[in-house]
């Protein structure tokens, strides 16, 4: 198959093991895959193999290989995970990452800070939850979530946005796209009002989130406009992309609840970054981890 389009099968984790390593490799070999290249790389507190192989019988067929090699094999200590990288996210071309916010590319949830200053933390909490697994419609629940904020001084926004912790990797990951020319998008069902200094910090491409409304420096507990729900990221992926000339096979996005379940459909790679486990099952990657740069090995950037 000498002119077999071209996948990364990348493996991470901690630590990755021979036995995982051969069963993966196995897998692939075993389908009439050809080995053209091995990568040993990682990160701080992982380590990634590639193995770029050439192969005829299609992408679907090729992951089903792998993940059942992969859940063949007792991964205790390394929480080993494998993926299998489409042909168009190796080739050299300008790529899109998108990503969700909370949970993503931070640590914490915005709306969960904000309601602490309320005292009504656990109750959003909750409901965050609830919405985050698919159980609530998030629209509904943004505005009851929102609904709790009121009266609170709009100056509580300043005082969450300078405890947000951005994931570990989260920066790195950035850094390496944007320095290889490529986009970097958030897309969030948070608040603009705490993403906005956060994306000019890190220098993003594009960002979008609700916006709280405020009246004589006081929460009213209502968002202005429309909510950014599940279509809205998918579309935002979309938008952005034909903004920067950048065909939708050479987009990425990554998130963690049900929220982000289009984006990553609609995404060439779409990764569950410790996500819940309706998103994992629907995702092409599942990085469970807590490294986001992982996904910097993904593509060739």
């Amino acid at each position: 198959m000498p002119n077999a389009p071209e996948y990364s099968v990348v493996s991470y984790g901690r630590e990755i093991s021979d036995a995982y390593l051969g069963t993966v490799q196995g897998a692939v070999t075993g389908l009439g895959a050809r080995i053209l290249e091995l990568e040993n790389t990682g990160g701080d507190g992982y380590t990634v193999c590639k193995l770029y192989v050439g192969y005829d019988g299609g992408l679907d067929r090729l992951r089903a290989a792998v993940a059942t090699a992969a859940a063949s094999v007792d991964v205790r200590a390394g929480g080993e995970q494998s993926a299998v990288v489409p042909p168009s996210l190796l080739q050299e071309a300008r790529k899109l990452l998108v990503m969700d916010v909370d949970s993503t590319l931070i640590r914490q949830e915005v709306i969960e800070l904000l309601a602490a200053h309320a005292g009504r933390e656990a109750e959003v909490a909750a409901v965050t939850e609830a919405a985050m697994r698919g159980e609530l419609d998030f629209a509904a629940s943004l505005h009851a979530r929102v609904k709790t904020l009121a009266g609170l001084p709009a100056s509580v926004i300043d005082e969450v946005g300078a405890r947000i912790e951005l994931s570990v990797g989260a920066e790195a990951l950035v850094k390496e796209f944007m320095a290889a020319g490529h986009g970097v998008a958030v897309v969030s069902g948070g608040f603009s009002q705490v993403l906005e200094p956060l994306a000019a910090r890190l220098q993003l491409t594009f960002s979008r989130a609700n916006l709280l409304e405020i009246e004589d420096g006081v929460l009213t507990g209502r968002v202005s406009g429309a909510v950014v729900d599940r279509a809205v990221k998918a579309r935002s992926l979309a938008e952005w992309s034909d903004q920067l000339g950048v065909a939708r096979e050479h987009t990425v996005a990554v998130g963690d609840g049900a929220n982000d379940l289009d984006m990553l459909a609609a995404a060439a790679l779409g990764v569950a970054f410790n996500a819940k486990p309706t998103v994992q099952a629907a995702a092409d990657a599942v990085l469970n981890l807590p490294n986001l740069d992982v996904v910097q090995h993904f593509v060739k950037l």
